[in-house]
């Protein structure tokens, strides 16, 4: 897969603070990284631009905004404006999209209220995207993770979304561990054309702790990422790939530069045939 697309999504490292996240980037000539903003704050806005700058380093997206439903009018509206917040960051950074988890369903609210509340959300943020030249970009989450991550759970889902809300500035997220299981992802691919506004690489393997933070290195499990990659391709996305390969036991075994290591080979692996597509 194409080199000069690569971009690290910086929780595939999670232990490491951004500072080091720019370092390895440096150190394996990684183009661009996928910012946290937990690890932004961390650093500071200003210091951080300032790295980036320095290392040549380019945004590929911020992570993350969303989490609209909540129970009360209150709550729903300091969400909205968290990630009014966020938009500013990502502008700031030069990102082209925040990514968007969308949020899970709060006690006593029905999923159809759930998902209302986060097109309502998008919607009430989606000019001022437009201003500032970032897409919000819907990225749906596998079912597991419904209830405690996100009601968005389709591509298809989002892109309805998108489709209703009828700005440029609405994009989708393609994370091939949370779409490879949908019958109807090559269609959706097809749809979304040029609102991706990301693709994120890692593997599916029976998830055996945290659904969120037990992703499997590419090539290890049963995702046809090749296939994906294609489809992709096909739909006229062209810009950043981001690995994104969130698993605690990785960041629990403390070798992270290995972890590192071996994500860039497979990435490699996938452009010259030696992570062979599943596809049928």
């Amino acid at each position: 897969m194409d080199r000069a697309r690569l971009a690290l999504n910086q929780y595939t490292v999670r232990p490491w603070t951004l500072a080091q996240a720019i370092e390895a980037c440096i150190r394996h000539e990684i183009p661009a990284i996928a910012v946290w903003r937990d690890k932004l704050a961390e650093l500071g806005l200003a210091r951080a631009r300032r790295s980036l700058h320095d290392a040549g380093l380019r945004v590929s997206s911020l992570c993350r905004g969303g989490f609209f439903p909540a129970a009360t009018e209150r709550e729903r509206t300091e969400r909205v404006d968290d990630t009014r917040r966020a938009l500013a960051d990502a502008a700031d950074l030069g990102a082209p999209a925040l990514v968007l988890v969308c949020g899970p369903p709060p006690p006593g609210v029905s999923l159809a209220d759930a998902r209302a509340m986060v097109e309502h959300g998008i919607a009430a943020l989606a000019s001022e995207a437009e201003a500032l030249g970032v897409r919000l970009a819907i990225e749906p989450l596998h079912p597991m993770m419904i209830a405690e991550r996100s009601v968005i759970t389709t591509l298809g889902e989002a892109n309805a979304i998108a489709d209703r809300i009828g700005s440029p500035a609405v994009g989708v997220i393609a994370d091939v561990y949370h779409i490879f299981w949908d019958p109807q992802v090559r269609a959706e691919l097809a749809r979304a054309g040029a609102r991706i506004a990301g693709f994120h690489l890692s593997d599916w393997t029976t998830p055996s702790g945290d659904v969120t933070a037990d992703r499997a290195m590419i090539g290890d499990g049963i995702i046809d990422i090749a296939g994906l990659a294609a489809d992709v391709a096909r739909a006229g996305y062209r810009g950043d790939i981001e690995i994104e390969i969130l698993n605690a036991r990785a960041w629990a075994a403390g070798d992270l530069e290995a972890w590192l290591a071996t994500a860039l080979a497979r990435y490699a692996a996938i452009d010259d045939g030696a992570l062979t597509s599943r596809r049928t």
